[in-house]
């Protein structure tokens, strides 16, 4: 059972969860971090460092966030492994209370 990034993320991509993972399963794309789940051990390191609450554990995903099962699986294979903390993004505190931007999502 994997670790799911979620809607909250976009455009705010704190890497706080970045800088705990011990496998650095973690992968990058403009406006958003992903999690490869066949890489994740489910260790939860990762979920209470987000500071936008966007870490969910497969099992306790929100039902409007389903889609960032597959969303992540096919995103991780593409995008490129970050390993070390970097700043968010610009305009992250902006949009760290908007909950509906699943179409912000740069891909």
């Amino acid at each position: 059972m994997a670790f799911i990034v979620t809607e909250s993320c976009i455009k705010c991509k704190h890497t706080d969860c970045v800088e705990v993972c011990p496998v650095d399963c973690f992968y990058e794309g403009p406006n958003f971090l992903v999690i490869h789940p066949e890489e994740c051990i489910d260790c939860a390191l990762c979920e209470p460092e987000c500071p936008v609450d966007a870490i969910f554990s497969e099992d306790e995903l929100p039902e409007d966030q389903i889609d960032f099962i597959e969303i992540n699986a096919e995103l991780s294979e593409i995008w490129p492994n970050i390993t070390e903390e970097k700043d968010q993004l610009p305009e992250a505190n902006e949009y760290a209370d908007i909950k509906d931007k699943k179409h912000l999502l740069e891909k």
